[in-house]
């Protein structure tokens, strides 16, 4: 009975996992962290995105999610809601360091970006070690 239900529980993870892997393409804006203190993905990263209002510089809340075992946290947001506007990735590097064990001089990362033409497709990775981080504008 115990082995069964285990199946019907695995069965439902893979139907999620599928799912979340197949928004990705349809998200126009995708991400990526890489641990580069050991050289693999970043995996299980708390982290948010906010859209900054222009009329107040207040940060909204549009999504919060964790990245997938390859680093990656697909399905950010859709192509609808993602408008021109600045825009802030919030990593919780403080938290991932701590789940491996790790102390970091970083207990988050805040990278802010500029869209103008939404109709592009944008990759923003984060590459960190628990004493340094860097980014670049992906496609």
């Amino acid at each position: 009975m115990t082995n069964r239900r285990l199946q019907q529980i695995k069965g439902h993870l893979l139907v999620e996992d599928k799912c979340a892997e197949m928004a990705a393409p349809n998200s126009p804006l995708s991400t990526h962290v890489l641990n580069t203190g050991i050289g693999v993905p970043g995996a299980r990263m708390p982290l948010s995105l906010h859209r900054q209002d222009p009329s107040t510089s207040l940060w909204n809340l549009l999504t919060t999610g964790i990245t997938n075992d390859d680093g990656r946290c697909p399905g950010l947001i859709s192509r609808e809601l993602f408008t021109p506007a600045v825009y802030k990735l919030r990593f919780e590097t403080g938290k991932y360091w701590e789940s491996l064990g790790e102390t970091s001089f970083y207990p988050y990362v805040e990278i802010v970006f500029t869209i103008t033409d939404h109709s592009q497709k944008f990759h923003i990775p984060l590459l960190c070690s628990r004493f340094s981080y860097s980014t670049y504008r992906g496609s």
